[in-house]
């Protein structure tokens, strides 16, 4: 009686121990693929805003330009 006992205690904790292994293992591939995400946008969202302070820098560098040649002009 002890060795069924036994037995299917066992056989208990290594179906627990199994099955928790495997809700580890999504939680870790959903937290990579969040994480593979998060980076894809942040990256994007970088792209665009060194894009517009380039764009700003050529508008007031062309500003300057044309402000310099008045003055220089005057």
């Amino acid at each position: 009686m002890k060795r069924i006992f036994g037995t299917l205690f066992l056989i208990g904790m290594s179906l627990s121990i199994y099955s928790c292994r495997e809700t580890t293992q999504e939680k870790t591939q959903d937290a990579l693929e969040a994480i593979g995400e998060d980076i894809e946008d942040n990256t994007e969202k970088a792209a665009e805003e060194i894009e517009e302070a380039a764009e700003e820098a050529g508008r007031e560098i062309r500003e300057g330009a044309e402000k310099l040649e008045r003055e220089i002009e005057d």
